[in-house]
């Protein structure tokens, strides 16, 4: 099902189908090092993986979505929202292939799902977290118009995190 789509991409909930690319790109390197190992080894894996998102749309409007080039239908990453437990508030996230990085597709992809969940979702605010050695995220986060606000410990993770703001009230899109 699509979500949204900009000039060059297509958002739409991932499915099943989509099982062998989302094992790529949760085991890239770039991932791991930035997102974490989530333990998906297998297709099948995969595939739970998938159905987790599905059930999270399901529960609250919102979740990764596929990413999709428009002009050949190839799956360059995920981007999307959600609600951790250890946020208080929705959180912005985006993760595509090393060979997609450098085109604008992630620019184009964060900054249509950060207007889409203020003005389809009525989010006020939106916040992302990054690896404090993740500079490439971090820039692209300001440029959608996210701002640094402080450091952060999720509480499964030893690390402090960077989380980054964005306030609708105090900007329009």
């Amino acid at each position: 099902m699509k979500i949204f789509e900009t000039e060059r991409l297509t958002l739409r909930l991932q499915t099943t189908d989509d099982a062998d690319f989302i094992l790529e790109l949760v085991n890239d390197p770039s991932w791991l090092r930035f997102i974490g190992d989530r333990g998906v080894r297998t297709v099948e894996d995969a595939r739970e993986y998938i159905l987790n998102s599905i059930h999270m749309y399901e529960k609250s409007g919102f979740c990764f979505y596929l990413v999709e080039r428009k002009e050949d239908n190839i799956p360059l990453g995920l981007c999307g929202l959600v609600k951790r437990d250890s946020l208080e508030d929705v959180d912005i996230g985006y993760a595509f292939l090393p060979k997609y990085w450098g085109k604008g597709y992630a620019y184009e992809a964060a900054s249509a799902t950060l207007a889409y969940s203020i003005d389809t979702l009525g989010l006020n605010r939106i916040v992302a977290i990054t690896t404090q050695d993740n500079e490439a995220s971090a820039k692209l986060l300001k440029k959608i118009g996210l701002k640094f606000e402080r450091l952060v410990q999720l509480s499964n993770d030893a690390e402090e995190l960077r989380l980054f703001s964005f306030n609708s009230d105090s900007k329009t899109l």
